[in-house]
């Protein structure tokens, strides 16, 4: 929608990990570099942890792209609370191999004669585990054990696990004391700072052909950066709701007060508010809680803001309709234009 209003060639803030936008924050390169350092090394694991949407997934898949043409088989495998056993089927159904219907010996075999069959034909496999703070211990120890599958040179896999922060304080326990001896290399991706989130920001508009429109000033992305926490995937929710925003709004440059308003249609929305104890409400600026008692004076104040957030919406709504009953009338004029054939 506002693509074409700003002259973009495409989203540039879309939510689902694109290794064509990376961008090399301190943080992620050197994250990048304990990847590479690990690759090199050819076995064990490396550990990369951060925050939901700190950039781990879009961290690896870059480095893939990069291995394109290079001969590794990479595994992607997005751990839930799987037991031991379906974590190794998981890992066969990854690599296409047979995995239902046998038991866990014929499964490890199969599995063995793949990486043994792999690694003669000079290819490297290498499994990538996302959310590995979901895995249970049992399911840890078996993906302990594939990494015993080796020739007299090498490792016959390699994996890298990527965990949210509470993943390190899991490897810290007793039960993972064999797997913190295979681990070769580890890093905390955290977020960004002021001026990379605003270097992350400008990188991803100029790959879809920003030119200076619409313009931001630097107040705007101090506050930008104060609201996201330096997030990547909350930079990029953000921005695409700003972007949106001006395109109804028909703004050409963001301010301090182009943010702000922003920020207070996001912090009314589910996923935008912090956690609510149970039993309370939230009041209207969604900055603290409440009894869910509520006096006159707290109702009439509740119904206010209502209705000022529906004349806000409404312009806008009214818009969007404006704009699709165009674009509906212009396709049914050329239509008729045609005539029979």
């Amino acid at each position: 929608m506002y693509e074409s209003y700003y002259r973009f060639s495409a989203k540039p803030f879309q939510l689902s990990p694109d290794p064509r936008f990376f961008y090399g924050s301190k943080g992620h390169r050197r994250a990048m570099a304990y990847l590479e350092y690990g690759l090199s090394l050819g076995e064990g694991f490396i550990v990369i942890t951060g925050e939901v949407g700190a950039g781990k997934t879009t961290l690896v898949r870059n480095l893939l792209r990069q291995l394109e043409s290079e001969n590794i088989i990479a595994a992607q495998l997005v751990s839930t609370q799987m037991d031991a056993d379906d974590t190794l089927r998981s890992v066969a159904a990854t690599l296409g191999l047979e995995h239902e219907g046998i038991n866990k010996s014929a499964l490890l075999k199969n599995l063995e004669d793949y990486l043994v069959a792999a690694t003669r034909q000079g290819k490297r496999v290498l499994l990538v585990v996302d959310e590995a703070q979901n895995l249970t211990p049992r399911a840890v120890e078996e993906l302990r054990m594939l990494s015993n599958f080796q020739t007299n040179e090498r490792s016959l896999v390699q994996t890298f696990l990527l965990g949210q922060p509470e993943f390190r304080g899991i490897l810290q326990s007793q039960d993972m004391q064999q797997l913190r001896q295979r681990v070769i290399a580890s890093y905390h991706l955290g977020p960004m700072d002021a001026d990379e989130t605003r270097g992350y920001i400008e990188h991803r508009l100029k790959m879809v052909g920003w030119v200076g429109n619409p313009s931001f000033s630097d107040a705007a992305f101090a506050e930008l950066h104060g609201f996201t926490g330096g997030i990547p995937r909350r930079i990029n929710t953000f921005c695409d709701r700003l972007l949106l925003y001006g395109y109804l709004e028909e703004k050409g440059r963001f301010d301090v007060a182009e943010i702000s308003e922003v920020i207070q249609d996001l912090r009314k929305e589910v996923a935008h508010q912090d956690p609510v104890p149970y039993g309370a409400t939230r009041p209207i600026d969604g900055n603290s809680t409440a009894a869910p008692e509520e006096g006159g004076a707290a109702l009439t104040q509740r119904v206010e803001q209502m209705e000022r957030s529906l004349n806000r919406i409404l312009p806008i709504v009214r818009k969007i309709l404006y704009v699709v009953s165009e674009k509906n009338a212009g396709e049914g004029g050329a239509e008729a234009g045609r005539g029979p054939a």
